[in-house]
């Protein structure tokens, strides 16, 4: 009777020794208890693409006004399809050139604007073929800011050098149709029919010197 009852005492015993040793280090402090650590992979989101519409809008902004074009506060320089040329007499000339006038009028329905020295060269042979140089410029000149209202005109004083001057193996004189002119800033050109003077062709020489278009009325040679 007396060993049954001491077995289970000590198999109790041999369970609480087993707890106790499960929760001690060897050294007899308790052992630190297991903590379960979860592990989270976060990843970054992917940077958004840059956005297009800085470089489309400034790409698509409208050129600033002005320049050798023309425009001035807003209005728009003239367009070579609103343009018509003509030659009127000027002061005449001195010895050994003669001065016109170049006319370059507002033939649109809305003002527009010029600014600066046009293009000008002589052309002949009924083909459009420029004879010679092209005029140089007389930079001395005023160059004002033209505004033409529907027909309204500005002006260009044209200096002719007569052929008679150089040698004729230096000019090679002939007759032109006209002139060939290229509002400021454009690269379009109108033409102007004038036969009444002796173009160059050799580039040797150059007979045409032009100054900046000033309004109808103002221009002075």
């Amino acid at each position: 009777m007396q060993r049954r009852v001491r077995t289970p005492v000590l198999i109790a015993t041999g369970l609480a020794a087993v707890g106790l040793l499960a929760g001690c280090s060897s050294d007899g402090t308790p052992a630190p208890t297991a903590t379960a650590t979860a592990t989270k992979t976060v990843t970054a989101a992917p940077s958004p693409e840059p956005s297009s519409t800085a470089s489309t809008s400034a790409a698509s902004s409208p050129a600033p006004s002005g320049g050798a074009a023309g425009g001035s506060g807003g209005v728009a320089a003239c367009a070579t399809s609103s343009l018509a040329g003509s030659i009127e007499a000027g002061s005449g000339g001195a010895a050994g050139s003669t001065y016109v006038h170049l006319v370059l009028r507002n033939t649109g329905a809305t003002t527009c604007t010029l600014q600066g020295w046009p293009g000008v060269s002589f052309v002949g042979d009924t083909n459009g073929t420029q004879l010679g140089n092209a005029a140089s410029e007389d930079r001395a000149s005023a160059h004002p800011t033209v505004t033409l209202a529907a027909g309204q005109e500005a002006v260009a004083p044209l200096k002719i050098t007569n052929s008679e001057n150089y040698p004729s193996g230096k000019c090679d004189p002939v007759s032109p149709d006209g002139f060939r002119v290229y509002p400021p800033g454009s690269k379009q050109s109108l033409f102007v029919a004038a036969t009444d003077y002796t173009a160059c062709r050799s580039t040797d020489v150059t007979v045409l010197n032009v100054q900046a278009l000033v309004p109808e009325g103002q221009a002075a040679d």
